[in-house]
């Protein structure tokens, strides 16, 4: 696996001592149970073991994460990463230096380094380090020769000199102590407004856990809601443009809600002016809603001048299976081009899989699917066109193919109001803009921050229904963007989001 960007959202480190796994049970079942609850990289370590003994943990767990899509790290044995061919090594201070590692494993590698100070973590970033792992956050029972307890302020240090340096974009996971109960504190108290933690690595907390998936399921929900706000102050920071190629009825609606959420609007349905649009860094979005063959030779071509510029497109099947010329319009479409995101409700998502013979009333979803069928279809959406999908409803649900989030934020007023979901499309292309580095984690940022702002409209004391909704909605998605940009989350306690489980095999009939 070639070095590319990676999610450190829950980090696992391996211990396989009776004391931490137990006594019966499996590191490898173990591991496998972490990696369907969302542990995005693993770390073998084991510093006691003879080195084929130790190969042989690493070809078998390798052989699991492959499957998964994770990279697998080695703990200080260079060795055993060179011989196994697995993504990557992770050094401590007294473990081999950078440069020797490289030199070893080649530059296509994976390099950790511990940082225990400002001073170190700078070191390890001139050394040209791919991440690093600050700690120890709290005293741990898997680690009893640490220096020194950094605590939450100890890490917010660390990461405030990484950004006075120029290592912004170095990612940084915390270790130490921490577990499900903690972790939100820990993610918190350690943000430096100008960056965050990527993650939490672990050892305890998923090792001997009595169900693997269930911890790692809550630790990666909780890693996801903690850096939602940066997402959002992302957009703030970096005004992404918002090519909105729609329908006539929602362009103003849709172009006040890119306002209000940072980014910079343009409606324009003319494809010639797309190659030049591409170029300004900011995202497409093609929404359906008013189809003609004009139209639709339209989306094609600035589908194609995005694709080739590299700047993602979100697809907004309005109504798709309303009529056949829409699901001829969504094959053409489908066929024509890539896109990063796909988002409709579950009737138009089921077209888009291909159920062409499911009926749909105008363009609302007339589904009762159930959550379980509704996270099959995105996961399975997700896989097949290699983006992230979206189905709205209820309960929102958000996949890459691989981990699959609900959001239950929202409100009925939403369903109200003319444009809602259209508008939706353009947050998604704000934050999938903005963002590119983790594009799950900016569509559920968009999904849950699109109902955090409908749930404090809705109560305000002013909003008596659908009229005065709009405007007290365009206020609180303002007020969320502007307390995210200037580093702020006293709103993320709002945020309903979670991994959860789906099923590999599921009926999606009614």
């Amino acid at each position: 696996m070639a070095k590319q960007p990676i999610d450190y959202s829950v980090y696992l480190v391996t211990d396989s001592t009776p004391a931490i796994l137990g006594a019966n049970r499996s590191l490898v079942q173990v591991v496998e149970q972490a990696l369907r609850g969302g542990a995005s990289v693993v770390q073998l370590r084991d510093k006691k073991s003879a080195h084929q003994e130790v190969v042989a943990t690493a070809r078998e767990l390798h052989a699991l994460t492959r499957r998964w899509g994770v990279p697998l790290l080695i703990n200080d044995r260079v060795d055993v990463a060179a011989e196994v061919g697995c993504e990557g090594v992770h050094v401590g201070q007294d473990d081999m230096n950078i440069m020797e590692a490289r030199n070893i494993l080649g530059h296509d590698k994976i390099i950790g380094v511990s940082a225990r100070s400002p001073k170190e973590a700078l070191a390890a970033c001139e050394a040209g380090a791919d991440y690093l792992g600050i700690g120890a956050v709290y005293a741990t029972a898997t680690k009893t020769d640490t220096p020194a307890i950094l605590g939450p302020e100890g890490v917010q240090a660390v990461l405030s000199a990484l950004v006075e340096a120029g290592y912004a974009s170095v990612p940084t996971v915390a270790i130490g102590g921490i577990d499900t109960e903690n972790a939100m504190s820990v993610l918190s108290g350690s943000q430096d407004p100008r960056k965050g933690l990527d993650g939490v690595a672990v050892v305890s907390a998923i090792i001997s856990a009595s169900e693997p998936m269930a911890a790692a399921q809550s630790l990666h929900s909780t890693v996801l809601r903690s850096r939602i706000p940066n997402v959002i102050g992302s957009i703030a920071r970096t005004k992404p443009l918002s090519h909105n190629m729609t329908n006539l009825v929602v362009q103003n609606f849709a172009a006040n809600v890119a306002l209000a959420i940072g980014a910079s609007p343009i409606m324009s349905n003319y494809a010639r002016e797309a190659p030049d649009l591409a170029k300004l860094g900011g995202a497409l979005v093609i929404n359906m809603g008013t189809v003609t063959p004009e139209g639709l030779e339209n989306y094609v071509e600035a589908l194609k001048a995005y694709n080739d510029a590299g700047r993602p497109v979100v697809l907004d099947p309005v109504g798709a299976g309303a009529t056949s010329v829409r699901r001829e319009a969504v094959k053409k479409l489908l066929s024509a081009g890539r896109f990063a995101v796909i988002k409709g409700n579950v009737s138009e998502m089921l077209t888009v899989y291909g159920a062409n013979s499911h009926a749909q009333r105008g363009v609302d979803s007339s589904s009762t699917l159930s959550l379980a069928p509704r996270a099959f279809l995105a996961r399975a959406i997700a896989r097949l066109y290699g983006c992230i999908s979206v189905i709205t409803g209820e309960t929102d649900v958000v996949s890459d193919g691989r981990q699959t989030i609900r959001v239950d934020n929202g409100h009925e007023l939403l369903g109200a109001i003319t444009g809602s979901g259209c508008s939706l499309g353009t947050v998604l292309s704000a934050a999938v803009a903005a963002y590119e580095a983790d594009l799950l984690l900016a569509a559920v940022a968009a999904v849950a921050t699109y109902g955090v702002a409908a749930q404090a409209a809705a109560v305000r004391t002013e909003v008596r229904g659908p009229g005065t909704f709009v405007p007290a909605f365009l206020d609180e998605l303002h007020v969320v963007s502007t307390i995210s940009a200037a580093g702020g989350s006293s709103w993320q306690d709002l945020i309903r989001a979670e991994a959860i489980e789906v099923e590999d095999e599921t009926s999606l009939a009614e």
